[in-house]
């Protein structure tokens, strides 16, 4: 029968330490710059090999974390990391972009990939392009129900993984941009700063209305082993190892069947913000959610309780039975043969056998000595010596024998696989262009003009086909779909639309499965031209860059396939399940259109669609005074959200003659870019 694995986080050597003694039965954690926690302590390439020994050697596998966006300036970098992470014998890389997907597949083949929750992938559709792009693991957002889970583990093309315990963010893995937009510090580049955490407040709301209690799905753990689930993954790279250790051995008694009260409130007590949720889980969303840091939660770590669990890995516990063949014969070295299930050790005393002058040494004191396993990953199971002994050796040669030859086996069960590594992709070079197209994005069709001078104009999928037949829009897929996409699926095969506007690889696969072309959203997070090559090998055959990619760097990317850059409207900061506006009035009080309010004043238009919300920048990217700065472009992408219809008039009207803003506006991070 299949185990189900307990994948816990290592952010540093201590806490990959207590989460190998503790029974983790894998860890993740990051290498080089290239991980979604640069502040942790992470490992270098040096010390990676002896660091993956250590684990293999105790039966625990090791998953890398490339799980962020990279520039086009660290792509020679990233392939170097990609090649000393599979020379070390690591079993699996966690990946986000696009183009570091390309890397690993090209550079190692042979390594699994597995695929982010910064992916955004929470469909059946979604998973099945994840197949064929070589992952063979995903990492299911955190924002699933239990229905959602079991339908995606049904007939599952590919491994699925699930976070349950620590953080939960406000926002989706992945599509995320408010740390970006307010401080240049990029969550899809590792340096998140938590903004969120910080107060935003809705009127009548809990004051943090960004902020979510933890998660903790412990107690259900078994259920989802039943499921089929196949990794059930800790949260924590930025955690003491007390807190590792405390999660390993929770995870581990409810997988037995043995999860206790007391273990929940020693969690708690390590780390929590107001306890902890299963919101999503269950399908109860809303003000209950929500939570912060709070002075009790900081105080209750107290140093009896991380006494406690530092205990557990204080000291090496036995997690295989070796068996133990010895003979000896006078005037000869005496040979210990050390077996663990398929792999066998031989090895020698460094004196002969003598002759003795008194009796010969014992089976008992032989026994005894064989026996002093403690300290290491095994312990004594079967013992075989000679029948009849007639000579003697000192039992320090038999402590010595039996130190070398656990040494040696557990070298041989650590051992390195032997992998092809190959060159790094090279990225299609394309001439350059000039953005003369205008794309616009209306939230609603009853917002564009009359006789707008447009070349893409999208629009709802929910709008009638009658008027997308009428006025040739092309339709946008939901940019949240959380159990939605049978709906989706029907809406947009029946869509006279030629295009579909994508903000995710579920949608790209939807959009495919409907035989429609694809435009990719910001939110598919392009950065580099590597991810571009990949774009147009999944089918995409237009694409809107990052909004992380700044303008210098949109400038030189080469793209095989056409390339707008975000040139005026408000940024999607967080695609949210749970509506922060919900902590404060209904759904009728607030008609789908209101605002959270940060603890300077500032407002940020939040909007509601098919059961997700999006929270815009408070103020619109503007570059009409500037569009001879935009080169290498084919299109100018527009998001109009909270502009009405004589609105969007003056706007185009402004980006037709080049002239300047009227009222507040940013130029987002076109400038300024991200860390």
């Amino acid at each position: 029968m299949r185990k189900s694995e307990i994948l816990a986080p290592a952010g540093s050597r201590e806490a990959l330490k207590a989460a190998v003694l503790s029974g983790a039965d894998a860890v993740y954690f990051g290498v080089g710059n290239f991980n979604a926690r640069k502040n942790a302590d992470n490992f270098s390439t040096e010390e990676l090999s002896e660091t993956i020994k250590y684990c293999h050697s105790r039966g625990v596998k090791v998953h890398i974390t490339l799980n962020t966006l990279i520039k086009d300036t660290e792509i020679d970098e990233a392939a170097e990391t990609v090649k000393a992470i599979c020379n070390a014998g690591a079993d699996a890389v966690i990946v986000q972009d696009l183009g570091v997907a390309r890397i690993v597949r090209t550079v190692c083949p042979d390594i699994a990939m597995h695929a982010s929750t910064q992916m955004t992938v929470g469909t059946k559709e979604g998973l099945q392009l994840l197949k064929k792009m070589g992952f063979s693991r995903a990492v299911l957002p955190r924002e699933l129900s239990l229905n959602e889970i079991k339908a995606l583990a049904e007939d599952s093309p590919i491994e699925l993984e699930i976070f349950v315990h620590g953080a939960l963010c406000m926002c989706v893995s992945g599509q995320c941009l408010l740390s970006s937009l307010l401080g240049s510090r990029s969550g899809n580049r590792g340096l998140c700063a938590q903004p969120c955490r910080l107060p935003f407040k809705v009127l009548g709301g809990t004051g943090h209305d960004l902020s979510l209690k933890d998660l903790s799905l412990i107690n259900n753990i078994k259920e989802l082993s039943d499921l089929g689930i196949s990794s059930f993954k800790i949260e924590g790279r930025m955690k003491r190892p007390e807190y590792v250790s405390a999660a390993v051995t929770a995870c581990k008694a409810s997988l037995q069947g043995s999860y206790s009260e007391n273990m929940q409130t020693d969690l708690q007590n390590l780390f929590s913000r107001s306890g902890f949720t299963d919101g999503y889980f269950k399908g109860e969303l809303g003000r209950n959610m929500f939570g912060y840091r709070e002075k009790e939660n900081v105080q209750s770590a107290t140093k009896e309780l991380l006494d406690k669990y530092a205990k557990i890995y204080e000291k090496e516990k036995p997690r295989y039975k070796v068996n133990f063949d010895f003979h000896g014969k006078i005037g000869e070295k005496a040979e210990l043969t050390a077996c663990f299930e398929n792999t066998s050790v031989n090895v020698f005393s460094e004196n002969k056998c003598e002759e003795p002058l008194n009796r010969p040494i014992s089976v008992e004191r032989i026994n005894e000595a064989l026996l002093k396993c403690g300290g290491t990953q095994f312990e004594a199971g079967e013992i075989k010596t000679d029948t009849n002994i007639d000579y003697t050796l000192p039992v320090s040669q038999i402590n010595l024998m039996r130190r070398s030859a656990i040494e040696v086996l557990a070298d041989r069960i650590g051992e390195i696989p032997s992998r092809k590594i190959f060159p790094c992709p090279i990225h299609t070079e394309i001439p350059a262009k000039n953005a003369n197209e205008i794309y616009c994005r209306f939230d609603s069709a009853e917002k564009v003009p009359e006789n707008l001078d447009a070349d893409k104009i999208f629009v709802p999928l929910n709008t009638p086909n009658d008027v997308v037949l009428k006025y040739g829009y092309s339709v946008e897929i939901p940019h949240g779909m959380f159990g939605n996409e049978d709906k989706v699926i029907k809406m947009l095969s029946e869509s006279s639309a030629e295009y579909a506007f994508c903000h995710t690889l579920d949608a790209v696969a939807i959009a495919k499965k409907c035989g429609k072309k694809i435009v990719a959203s910001s939110s598919m997070n392009i950065l580099n031209s590597l991810s571009a090559d990949e774009a147009k090998t999944l089918g995409i055959s237009e694409m809107i860059l990052s909004c992380e990619c700044g303008l210098e760097r949109a400038n030189k990317l080469s793209a095989p396939i056409k390339k707008g850059v975000f040139a005026y409207g408000r940024i999607p900061l967080m695609l949210t399940r749970n509506c922060p506006v919900k902590n404060g009035k209904t759904c009728d009080e607030c008609n789908r259109q209101s605002s959270i309010t940060d603890r300077k004043g500032i407002s940020f238009p939040v909007r509601c669609n098919m059961g997700y919300s999006e929270i815009l920048n408070s103020r619109p990217v503007f570059m009409a005074d500037r569009l001879g700065e935009i080169k290498n472009s084919d299109f100018l992408f527009f998001n109009f959200t909270v502009e009405t219809k004589d609105e969007v008039n003056k706007i185009m009207e402004s980006y037709y003659n080049e002239t300047g803003p009227d009222g507040d506006f940013t130029r987002g991070l076109l400038y300024r870019g991200v860390e």
